[in-house]
């Protein structure tokens, strides 16, 4: 007996097949809220690859708004979630540093769609982001995640000043809120299903 079989033996019982696989990617600059948001969403202790900031390290990435600050992502953050029954999102965090950058190609293969992850006080941190995920045609929206409850910009502001099509959502969300950053990942699926006729 296969395991099929063990599956849809008997009257009135139906096969369980497990939830469809889906990767997301979450982007951004150096201290947005990529790990945060990972961890803050994922139903597994998410990996990460934090590293203590060096002196070294402290010397070229500015920690003027983010001093509290003390480990940066090294390589990703991986966790994931089940959307419902037939849905499972697999999250996959970038390293927010350009020198970490050769790393994109590999962590981005696959993926359905990207959340890119702004600072209102740091705009000029996703550039990269944003313009990669224009480059390679991968859905993506903007988060920008509002540190202290609050957001320095309007969401029309922040689309003049990253220069994103209109089509590119736009939603303000706090990455260290469950509910926030499931809201914000659903919109990003639907952007890849709508693109993709699903």
């Amino acid at each position: 007996m296969t395991p099929t079989d063990s599956l849809t033996r008997g009257a009135g019982r139906t096969a369980v097949r497990p939830p469809l696989p889906v990767k997301m990617v979450i982007a951004g600059g150096f201290g947005v809220g990529k790990t945060t948001a990972v961890g803050s969403i994922s139903e597994i202790e998410p990996l990460t690859t934090e590293a203590s900031i060096t002196e070294v390290a402290a010397g070229v990435d500015d920690l003027s708004l983010t001093p509290r600050k003390t480990t940066t992502t090294v390589a990703m953050d991986f966790g994931c979630i089940t959307i419902d029954p037939t849905l499972k999102l697999y999250l996959f965090g970038t390293p927010g540093q350009e020198r970490f950058g050769f790393m994109w190609d590999d962590i981005v293969e696959g993926a359905l769609g990207g959340l890119v992850i702004v600072d209102t006080r740091r705009l000029d941190d996703c550039y990269a982001a944003v313009d990669y995920f224009e480059h390679k045609g991968i859905p993506f929206a903007v988060a920008i995640n509002a540190f202290d409850g609050k957001v320095d910009h309007t969401l029309d502001e922040v689309r003049w000043a990253l220069d994103v099509a209109e089509a590119t959502p736009l939603v303000v969300f706090d990455a260290r809120d469950r509910g926030s950053v499931r809201d914000a990942l659903l919109v990003v699926l639907e952007l890849a299903l709508a693109r993709s006729g699903g």
